[in-house]
């Protein structure tokens, strides 16, 4: 796949988080840990896509499905690259359907990559 067919979003450093979602270094770092956010290293630095925040949150349905993607086996750049890259049982990316609400469709599709 490539970086072009990928959903487009912005990339957010650590600093930008702590700044847009208004917490501390460690509730941000918290928040990755407890896999509300999943983020990787781009270009050297650890970032997460802009898309996975909605109203200066995380988006709530996100942090089930990056378990099931993290039970199947997927690491961190798998599972982002999963997530923005259009899915043919789904119509589109995964992220797309999530923020229209179609979390249990999207999580039926991850769990049977496993």
């Amino acid at each position: 796949m490539t970086e072009n067919s990928r959903y487009a979003t912005e990339w957010l450093t650590i600093p930008d988080l702590v700044e847009l979602l208004d917490e501390p270094l460690g509730k941000v770092r918290r928040l990755i840990d407890e896999n509300y956010l999943v983020g990787s290293r781009r270009d050297g630095v650890f970032k997460v896509p802009a898309v996975f925040l909605v109203d200066g949150r995380p988006l709530p349905s996100l942090r089930g499905t990056i378990i099931v993607l993290h039970d199947a086996g997927f690491d961190p750049d798998e599972t982002i690259d999963w997530l923005l890259t259009p899915e043919e049982t789904i119509g589109l990316a995964p992220i797309e359907a999530l923020l229209a609400g179609r979390k249990s469709e999207v999580r039926r599709v991850a769990a049977t990559l496993a």
